[in-house]
């Protein structure tokens, strides 16, 4: 038997929490030790669900952390807060699993990626679309030359709303009070379609183009009646060879894992010579080449174990001593953060923002 990695779950601000810690409390390479949160009722959910000992629940991020000495933390704050927990929890030599967004600016981003690095313990940055088959499986068939070159990512996705569900996809019916007070919904908390959902498009469009850097970004944004954030937004990016483009959405007709809406959620890469039509959670990929006008429908592969989800695949790493590779990489979420934070400064000033290298 190997190590036993020890983690602890901090700030429990995204949904996404109780998942990600039923999948270390499902895997026997790790033990859950503690979990935290200021908000003592914030947890209550998960603890349940888990059945934990209420004395590994602490309102307390030092003394959870000092008291439990976890090998890992996994972090879900509002994206605003995510430097600020990554300073305060690297102090402590751990290492960082962040779920998405990266981060609030490229400057966060690069003072999380600082902090990771004087601490000398990994940096993981979990984007939820990374684990869906056939978007792997589309990675994969550019990687092995089937449509040739990148040239163009056409990304559209969303969801009815991020109060619409909680973990586990529970569905939920929120009110409007609900919104009012949601960090979801304020600006200064990285709330928006656009911060939740365009660094998916742009991170994996990264992984997908082999690491190109953008030349220019324009960005447009919706502005709902009553509230401070966008629930719709397209970004154009332009790169040397060509031109992407990037949608986000809430308040789509369906959730994307419940009845695809229309239209569909997921990725249409072309290249020099073929396209694939990636969406989320289907069973197959639609693969058009210069061979084969007409296309086909190609199964999407079966994920490897040990890259089934973003905690096994953290583990995996760990247990081999390598960093995280293609989105999951603080350098490949890096550009897709640059992009991000030039499609905000597009949005605001309503012009073609140009991409400082």
């Amino acid at each position: 038997m190997g190590k036993t990695w020890r983690f602890a779950g901090v700030n429990f601000s995204h949904m996404h929490m109780g998942d990600l810690l039923q999948h270390v409390a499902d895997d026997p390479r790790a033990e859950l030790v503690a979990i935290c949160d200021e908000n003592r009722d914030a947890m209550r959910a998960v603890e349940a669900s888990l059945g934990l000992d209420s004395q590994k629940a602490f309102t307390d991020y030092r003394k959870c952390l000092e008291q439990t000495r976890p090998d890992v933390v996994v972090l879900c704050p509002p994206p605003a807060e995510h430097a600020l927990w990554v300073d305060r929890v690297a102090a402590l030599g751990v290492h960082l699993f962040v779920e998405k967004p990266f981060a609030a600016s490229l400057a966060d981003a690069d003072r999380m990626i600082a902090a990771a690095a004087q601490s000398g313990k990994m940096l993981m940055i979990n984007w939820p679309l990374r684990w869906v088959a056939s978007h792997v499986t589309t990675h994969r068939l550019i990687r092995e030359g089937r449509i040739g070159d990148v040239l163009e990512v056409h990304y559209y996705d969303g969801n009815r709303g991020p109060l619409y569900h909680g973990a586990g996809k529970a569905e939920l019916q929120p009110t409007a009070e609900q919104k009012k007070s949601s960090w979801w919904y304020s600006p200064a908390a990285g709330g928006g379609s656009l911060r939740d959902y365009l660094g998916y498009g742009v991170t994996l469009a990264t992984w997908f183009n082999g690491g190109k850097i953008p030349v220019e970004v324009t960005t447009v944004v919706d502005e709902p009646p009553g509230l401070e954030v966008d629930e719709h937004s397209i970004t154009i990016v332009k790169y040397r060879d060509g031109l992407s483009k990037f949608e986000t959405r809430w308040g789509t007709l369906s959730d994307p894992w419940t009845h695809q809406p229309l239209p569909k959620c997921g990725f249409v890469v072309r290249g020099t010579r073929g396209a694939i039509a990636s969406y989320d959670y289907d069973a197959t990929v639609r693969l058009q080449t210069c061979d084969c006008p007409a296309g086909v429908d190609h199964p999407v592969d079966e994920l490897p174990a040990g890259e089934r989800h973003g905690i096994e695949y953290m583990i995996t790493r760990l247990d081999a001593g390598l960093d995280p590779e293609g989105p999951l990489s603080p350098m490949t979420a890096r550009i897709g953060q640059q992009i991000v934070d030039a499609a905000l400064r597009s949005a605001h000033e309503r012009r073609t923002v140009p991409l400082e290298n």
